[in-house]
C-alpha cells in the first residue's frame, strides 16, 4: 500500500528562532501549563505572527517549552522558543503579544535565538515560599536539619503510582528571612503585633524525577515535623545555568543576547550593553547553609 503524503505545497522553513521569557503572576498562577500553551497560540494568531509550521497532515505552530512551573504556582522566569517564517524585530514582537495576553502572563523579553539548546541551559531553579503562621525560628530549625540530614524521602503520586525519591540530592542551598528581609535569628516585626511568616529561599538543581518546592516542604515536615497551617505562596524567582561555586543562577538568554551585541557592533551599531562575561550575571544569590 502506498504511503500518503500531505497535500499541497511543504510550510515555509524556519528562517528565525526567538527565545522568551514570560510570567504568571496574581490569579494567573493557576493557570495550568495547557492552558498557557492555548492562551498563547490564541495571541500568536491575534498578534499575527508569521509562525513557522510543521510538516505532516496536522501541522503546528513550531513553539517550544522548557521547564514550566507547576499549577498553583507563580514564576517571573518562564522560558519557551518559536520558530518563524518572516524576520520579525523581537522588541516590536514583544509589545504585540504581550498586549494579546491577559495580565498575569506577561511577556518580559525576546532575544533572537544564537545557538545552542535553551532546556540545557536551565539547570537549576531560584524558588521562593511564603510560610503564613510560620515563626522563622522554627523554620530555621527545620531548614538546619534537612541540610544535616544526607538523604530525605519523600513520596509523591505519579502517573505511574505513589513514587519515592530523594528531596535532599538536589537541594543546593535553603536559607530563612522575614518579610522584612532580616535573618530568621533577628526577626524584624514584633511577634506580638504581626502574625509569624516565614520566607523560605531555595536554590535546586534540575534533576529527574524533578524536585519541587512542595517535596522540599514535605521533607521539612519528615525531618522536623514542620507544620505549614496553610498552604505556602511559592514563586520561581529564576532558573537557567547553575554557578555551583557561587550558588547562583544565572540568566539563560544571557548568552543569545551576548552574541546579538557582538553582532549589532560588527555591523557598525551601538554595542548593547551586557552583564559581566557576555551578560551572565547572577540573577539570583543564595547563602549555602
Amino acid at each position: 500500500m502506498a504511503r500518503r503524503t500531505p497535500e499541497g505545497p511543504p510550510p515555509a522553513p524556519t528562517v528565525q528562532r526567538l527565545r522568551l521569557r514570560y510570567t504568571k503572576r496574581g490569579r494567573l498562577r493557576f493557570t495550568s501549563h495547557r492552558d498557557f500553551q492555548r492562551a498563547f497560540e490564541r495571541a500568536l494568531r491575534r498578534a499575527e505572527v508569521p509562525m513557522a509550521y510543521s510538516a505532516g497532515f496536522t501541522p503546528h505552530p513550531k513553539v517550544s517549552y522548557a521547564g514550566a512551573a507547576p499549577t498553583g504556582v507563580a514564576s517571573e522566569a518562564e522560558y519557551l522558543e518559536i520558530g518563524v517564517a518572516t524576520h520579525c524585530d523581537p522588541a516590536r514582537l514583544r509589545d504585540l503579544l504581550d498586549a494579546s495576553l491577559p495580565s498575569g502572563l506577561d511577556i518580559v523579553e525576546i532575544v533572537e535565538a544564537q545557538g545552542g539548546n535553551l532546556p540545557e541551559r536551565l539547570e537549576a531553579s531560584v524558588w521562593e515560599l511564603a510560610l503564613d503562621g510560620v515563626a522563622p525560628e522554627e523554620a530555621e530549625r527545620a531548614v538546619t536539619a534537612f541540610l544535616a540530614a544526607e538523604t530525605v524521602e519523600v513520596q509523591r503520586m505519579s502517573k505511574n503510582g505513589m513514587r519515592t525519591f530523594d528531596a535532599r540530592e538536589a537541594v543546593i542551598a535553603l536559607t530563612v528571612t522575614t518579610p522584612d528581609g532580616n535573618d530568621a535569628g533577628h526577626q524584624g516585626v514584633d511577634a506580638g503585633s504581626a502574625a509569624p511568616c516565614a520566607i523560605l529561599r531555595l536554590v535546586v538543581r534540575h534533576t529527574t524525577p524533578a524536585v519541587r518546592p512542595d517535596d522540599v516542604l514535605s521533607g521539612l515536615r519528615t525531618v522536623a515535623e514542620l507544620v505549614t497551617p496553610t498552604a505556602a505562596a511559592v514563586t520561581r524567582l529564576a532558573q537557567g545555568p547553575l554557578d555551583a561555586a557561587t550558588v547562583s543562577v544565572t540568566d539563560p538568554l544571557a548568552p543569545d543576547r551576548a552574541t546579538s551585541a557582538v553582532e549589532h557592533t560588527s555591523q557598525g551599531g551601538e554595542e548593547l550593553r551586557t552583564g559581566p562575561q557576555g551578560g551572565a550575571e547572577p540573577v539570583v544569590e543564595a547563602s549555602n547553609r
